[in-house]
């Protein structure tokens, strides 16, 4: 995709390198994420009401959020953090292993997304 600015000059360039799928308009790339996962991700049950979604844009500070709840659920102790990876502390609602399909979280469950809220769990707004 191509912008033109004030005088034909071209202003942004876009492209999406590797393979993608779009899932209600919006591209994924494969491999990471499948539409069945979004699928799932997007009409799933299996939401509680202590589960705390991460949802931001990427690149925005996703990783910090996640360091300083984790903190936060854990009064400041940061053996959690050094011992368990972040992927398992908050695992990604929309991948094929995302947090959906992951048995026996510990809970309050921090999952992240970046998904749109047109995608995002329905059961999250019940």
């Amino acid at each position: 995709m191509t912008s033109r600015v004030a005088g034909g000059r071209v202003g942004i360039h876009t492209k999406l390198l590797g393979e993608y799928f779009r899932y209600k308009g919006v591209p994924f790339p494969v491999g990471l994420y499948s539409p069945e996962s979004v699928s799932l991700t997007e009409n799933t049950q299996d939401v509680h009401d202590d589960d705390i979604f991460i949802v931001t844009y990427p690149k925005s500070g996703t990783s910090w959020m996640i360091e300083i709840l984790s903190l936060i659920l854990k009064d400041g102790d940061p053996s959690w953090i050094h011992s368990v990876p972040i992927w398992e502390r908050a695992p990604w609602c929309e991948t094929i292993m995302g947090a959906f399909t992951l048995p026996d979280q510990p809970r309050p469950r921090l999952l992240s997304s970046h998904l749109p809220v047109h995608i995002f769990p329905k059961a999250a707004f019940a």
